[in-house]
Order: C-alpha cells, then structure tokens, then sequence
C-alpha cells in the first residue's frame, strides 16, 4: 500500500506556486502556442484537408514541440486564458475556505474582475472561450469564440467565490453564464430525447463532442438548483442521455461519435467522469452511478502505467511527442479527489500521482514542468496547460483533506 503524501507538502506546494504566479504573471505561453499564427495554422489546415502533404508542412513545428519546447515564443505570443483564470479564481477560493485567510480570497475575487472583462464581444449572455484562432478538423474557430467546454468552469469559478462572500454581482454573471449556456448552443438530436450538444454557439457546428455535453449537462444542472430554473434540467437531462448512450461496452468514451475523432485520452476521460460525479451528487441518477463504475474500471486499467502514473491515450489518434502531460496529472487529482474512498484502486493511484508530482515535476522556483517528453523535459509554464488545472487540483485535495 502507498503512503499517503503528507498535508504539509501539499499545503508547501501551494504556497511556493502563489509566490511563483505572482513574480510569473497571468499571461503565458500555451499548447496551441505553435499553431495559433496564421502560417503554422495553415499548415495544421493542410494537414487535415491533405495528410501526406500536410505532414511534410507540420514536420518542422512538431519537431521544433518535441525537441526545443522554448521555441513556442517563434510562433505565438504570451496570452491571458479565461479557463485558466476560472481555475486560479476556484483554487483561491478553496484555499480561502480551507487556511481562512482574507488574501487568498481578494486573489480570488481579482480573477472574477479579469473574466467579468474577458468575456467574448458581440454576445448578449457572458460566454468565455479562447484568445487565439484554433484550427481544428471542421476549420477555423475565430478568437473570442465561446466553448461550452470553458463556460462551466467560469461559473463554478464564480459559484465558488459567491459560496464565501455573497456578492450577488457574482450570481448575476452566473445566471447569464447559464442562460447562455441553455440558449446559445443548439442540440443535434441522435436518437429520440437524445440529443448532443455543440461545442460553440455557431449554427454550422456539427456537435458529437461527448465531453462538450457532459460539460453542458453538469453547468445546467446545477444551475437549475441554483436558479429553480426546470428548463436547465430538461436540456440538460437530453444531453446526459448523450452522454450515457455514447459510454462503450468496456466504460471508455470515444472523445467524439462522429467516426473520425474515435481516439480515448486521459484529460478528456476525466472531464466526463468528473460531470457525471457531479451529476450524480446533485441528483442521486443512479444511471450516472452505472455510468461512473464502468468508466473508473476502464481507466485505472487502459490509462495508467506500471508505476501507476498517467499515460495520455490508451486509443491514440495519431504519433505523440510526450510521454506524459501535466494536464493528466491535474485532472487525475481533481476526479480521484472527487470519488475519494469509492475505488480503492483510484485512491491508491492518486497517491502515486501525487507524490510524482510533488517530486519530479514541482521545480524550484514553485512552478511545475508542462511536459515529459521522450528526450527532454517541457519546462515552458503554461497556464492552460496546465498550471492553472494542478492548482486547482491541489488546493481542491487539501480542501477536502481538510474536512
């Protein structure tokens, strides 16, 4: 059995990162950071329209990602990132609960002011997406585009820091985060009463993303606590159904069904066991219970290694650079935190992860490596990726050590 890592090495952990965000700064590099120009957007187009010849154009950027990681600031610049505040603003506020000083909870409140101001233009209901243009395999998603894969993350940033101080300026950004979330995404039906969501407000947006309706499903839900609002469970109840149905035999989840994107990931397998556990606890849907058993069985056996540490795929959609990413280790902490004393496996596996962590990735001066890759390490802190998750995470873990 592993030994638990002491509560004192978390709470070290915690106060070296704060002292390191506040010599860093907000804004940083990224994991797009390659592929957010316009020229190396491009030639990700290209590699999707035309693989062979789209290989050839992408070859020197994946190398320059695999091998001089620092390279990042050739290609983009550093950039503030709206999930990565909602998740500095959710980790402040649970150390402010859990250690009951008043200067984690004014940090909190700061990344509440900043997203109040980042919110995307040109939208009547607050949404949060990303700073740059993301090419994808549909095409471009322009800057400043919502993602219902942000926007649930900005309103529990917002519920958490509401939970401590009772300003009601917070419940009305989250109210009309919600209604946006409820009205501005349209839902593709896949079966009767079962529909998948979009992952952007845009009418062209084809859905099938099984997380992006995880994600809407949990936000709404618990928003129709919040609000009394019957209209949010009924959506959101449709899009669990997606969710559920999506669920292959053996528990995994394809990142989506539309027959190309069939890979299975870590982060993303976490962000849907970490819906329907929230799910489920406001509920009690036994259906998300099922759901969750099956999913953690999956993953403890197809997304860990030997040493019980995350690997990124256990269905890889194509060649990676990394042997394994902070990202995993943050969402891995964050889901076992959340069914802690379920899954004696799990629980034996946050240990490990913890501890690696804490050990080979926490560098000295309070930040943590972004990458393993195969031959060195990607100390480029981003905070999307994932800086901004593991402190979250960890403050979230001491939070409920804690109690």
């Amino acid at each position: 059995m592993t030994r638990a890592v002491p509560v004192s090495d978390i709470r070290r952990a915690l106060d070296q990162f704060v002292d390191w965000l506040a010599r860093y700064g907000e804004t940083s590099y990224d994991h797009q950071s390659f592929f957010a120009g316009p020229i190396s957007r491009r030639a990700k187009a290209l590699y999707y329209r035309r693989p062979l010849l789209g290989t050839i154009a992408v070859a020197p950027i994946i190398a320059c990602e695999a091998l001089l990681p620092a390279a990042r600031r050739l290609f983009w610049k550093p950039q503030r990132f709206p999930i990565a505040d909602a998740h500095y603003a959710m980790g402040f506020a649970f150390l402010a609960r859990t250690l009951d000083q008043p200067r984690h909870l004014e940090r909190a409140v700061h990344f509440l002011d900043v997203l109040e101001h980042t919110r995307c233009p040109g939208y009547e209901r607050h949404g949060w997406g990303y700073p740059f243009a993301w090419q994808t395999r549909g095409g471009t998603i322009t800057t400043g585009t919502p993602l219902i894969t942000t926007v649930p993350y900005v309103y529990e940033a917002f519920r958490e820091v509401h939970a401590l101080d009772k300003n009601e300026r917070w419940r009305s950004t989250m109210r009309s985060a919600a209604d946006h979330a409820f009205l501005d995404y349209r839902d593709i039906e896949i079966a009767p009463g079962v529909m998948s969501c979009a992952y952007t407000p845009s009418p062209q947006d084809p859905g099938s993303v099984v997380n992006a309706s995880a994600y809407r499903a949990a936000l709404l839900l618990t928003a129709a606590a919040d609000f009394g609002e019957p209209r949010y469970a009924e959506t959101a109840e449709r899009n669990l159904r997606f969710v559920l149905r999506a669920q292959n035999v053996d528990g995994s989840w394809y990142y989506s069904i539309d027959g190309q994107r069939d890979f299975v990931d870590h982060f993303h397998t976490c962000f849907v066991l970490k819906a329907l556990a929230k799910i489920e606890a406001l509920t009690g849907d036994r259906r998300c219970t099922e759901a969750i058993e099956r999913g953690v069985r999956y993953y403890v056996s197809n997304l860990f290694d030997d040493q019980r540490l995350p690997k990124p795929f256990s269905r890889a959609p194509r060649l990676t650079v990394y042997r394994r990413e902070l990202y995993d280790y943050a969402e891995c902490i964050n889901l076992a935190t959340l069914l802690h004393g379920r899954f004696p496996a799990l629980d034996e596996i946050q240990t490990a992860v913890v501890a690696d962590v804490l050990t080979r990735w926490h560098k000295s001066d309070g930040s943590f490596r972004s990458r393993e890759l195969f031959l060195v390490w990607d100390n480029v802190p981003m905070h999307r990726w994932a800086q901004s998750q593991l402190f979250r995470s960890l403050a979230f873990l001491l939070r409920r050590t804690s109690e």
